[in-house]
C-alpha cells in the first residue's frame, strides 16, 4: 500500500529542490494546451545547445571528481595571508572558474573552500560578503564566453554570433563587473591577519588541498583533452555530434559516475523551455505583447522579465521575439544580478550559507548574521551592481 504521507512528502522536498525544473515542466504543459503536440515541436529543440552543455557538465564533473579545481584553488588561496587577500582569491577563482566551468559548478567547487578557508582562519565575519561576491563573480564573470553561462551557450548557437563579436558586445559589461567586484573586495573587506592557533584558527595550508597525484595526472590531461574538446564544438571548430561521441565513449571508460552525475534536472528543465517558448511564439496574443515590449527596449524587458523567471528562461523565451541579439545577450547576463531568483546559481548560495551557519552554531559572528539579514545584504549587493551596470550599457537599450 502506497504511503501518501510519505509520496506526498518526497514530491515537496524534489519541488523544494528542484524548484525551476517544476516550475518550467509546468509552463511546458500549461502551453500545451493551447498549442497541441505536432510536428514542429521537434524544431524546438537546440540539439547542439543540449549537447554541448551535457558534454560540458560531464568533463568537469570528471575534473571536479579527481580534484583539478579544488587543488588549483587551495594552492592559490594558501599564498594570501591577510582576510582581504583571500577574499579576493577567492572571489577571483570564482569568477575564472566560472567563464571554463558555467556558474554553478564555480560557486559549488568554491563555496564549500571559502567557508573552510575563513572559518579556519577565524575570518567567518567576512563570510557572508565572500559568498556574495563570490555569487556576483559566478554570474558576471561567465559572460565573457560562449560557455561561461549557459544562457550564453544557447544564444551564441541560436543567432550563430562570430566569436569576435561575442567578445565585442561581453567586453564592456564584463570589465565593469570586475572593476565592481574587485574594488567591493578592497574596500569592504579588512587586511587582518589569521588568529593564532592558541585563537582557535590557522592559516590554511596548500597541504590541505586535495593533490592530483602521479595516478591521476593522466587521467586530468585526458579530461582537458576532453574539455578542449567540447570548447572547439562550440567553437564550430568540430562537428558537435563527434564531440559527443567522443566525450560519451572516453568517460565510459575512465569514469563513469560524472556521466551519472550529469545535472540531468538543467538539461530536462532547458528542454521543458523549448517547448514553452515554441508555443509561446505561436500564440499569436503572447507574440504581439513580447514582440512590443522587445522593440520598445530589449534590454530593459531582458533584464526584467530575468528578475522573475530567471535569466537562463528569460534568454530561450525572448530569443523568439528579438530581432538582434546584442541587447538580450547583455540583459540576460547582467539580469544575473539582482533577485535570488535572477539565477539558479544564486539559490546555490543561499542554500550553501544555511548550510554552514547551521553546521557551526558555536561561532558568534556567524550566530549573529542570520539567513534573512544575509538575504537582504545579498540583495543589496545585488541590485547596487545590477543598477551600475545598466546605467553602464544603457546605450543598448
Amino acid at each position: 500500500m502506497i504511503n501518501v504521507h510519505a509520496l506526498a512528502a518526497s514530491l515537496i522536498r524534489f519541488a523544494r529542490r528542484r524548484t525551476v525544473l517544476v516550475v518550467s515542466a509546468a509552463a511546458a504543459l500549461a502551453t500545451m494546451a493551447l498549442v497541441p503536440p505536432d510536428g514542429a515541436y521537434l524544431g524546438y529543440f537546440d540539439l547542439k545547445t543540449l549537447s554541448c552543455l551535457f558534454g560540458i557538465l560531464a568533463v568537469v564533473g570528471a575534473l571536479r571528481g579527481i580534484g583539478v579545481f579544488e587543488h588549483a584553488a587551495r594552492v592559490a588561496v594558501a599564498r594570501f595571508a591577510t582576510c582581504r587577500s583571500a577574499v579576493v582569491a577567492l572571489v577571483g577563482a570564482t569568477l575564472v572558474l566560472s567563464m571554463f566551468a558555467t556558474n554553478d559548478m564555480a560557486l559549488i567547487m568554491m563555496l564549500p573552500l571559502s567557508a573552510a578557508t575563513l572559518l579556519r582562519a577565524g575570518w567567518e565575519r567576512a563570510l557572508p560578503f565572500a559568498f556574495i561576491m563570490q555569487n556576483l563573480a559566478a554570474n558576471l564573470g561567465g559572460m565573457i564566453l560562449p560557455f561561461g553561462n549557459p544562457q550564453n551557450l544557447y544564444l551564441y548557437e541560436r543567432f550563430a554570433i562570430p566569436l569576435g563579436d561575442f567578445l565585442a558586445v561581453m567586453a564592456v559589461p564584463f570589465a565593469a563587473s570586475v572593476l565592481l567586484i574587485t574594488a567591493c573586495c578592497m574596500l569592504f573587506v579588512k587586511p587582518v591577519p589569521p588568529r593564532s592557533p592558541a585563537q582557535g584558527a590557522a592559516r590554511p595550508e596548500p597541504a590541505d588541498a586535495p593533490r592530483v597525484d602521479d595516478r591521476r595526472r593522466p587521467r586530468a590531461l585526458a579530461y582537458l583533452a576532453l574539455l578542449a574538446l567540447v570548447i572547439a564544438s562550440v567553437f564550430r571548430l568540430v562537428p558537435y555530434p563527434a564531440a559527443l561521441a567522443v566525450v560519451v565513449a572516453a568517460l565510459v571508460v575512465l569514469d563513469r559516475r560524472a556521466l551519472r552525475d550529469v545535472d540531468w534536472g538543467l538539461l530536462l528543465t532547458f528542454a521543458c523551455f523549448f517547448v514553452f517558448a515554441g508555443n509561446m511564439a505561436r500564440i499569436p496574443a503572447a507574440e504581439g505583447l513580447l514582440s512590443g515590449l522587445m522593440d520598445r527596449s530589449a534590454l530593459l524587458v531582458s533584464v526584467g522579465a530575468s528578475q522573475i523567471i530567471s535569466n537562463v528562461p528569460a534568454a530561450v523565451l525572448l530569443s523568439h521575439f528579438a530581432d538582434g541579439y546584442q541587447a538580450l545577450l547583455v540583459g540576460v547576463n547582467i539580469g544575473g544580478a539582482g533577485t535570488l531568483v535572477a539565477s539558479l546559481a544564486s539559490l546555490i548560495t543561499f542554500s550553501h550559507y544555511r548550510t554552514v551557519r547551521a553546521a557551526f552554531p558555536r561561532r558568534p559572528e556567524l550566530a549573529r548574521q542570520t539567513a534573512r539579514g544575509f538575504l537582504a545584504k545579498f540583495t543589496a549587493y545585488n541590485a547596487a551592481f545590477l543598477a551600475a551596470l545598466l546605467l553602464v550599457c544603457w546605450p543598448l537599450a
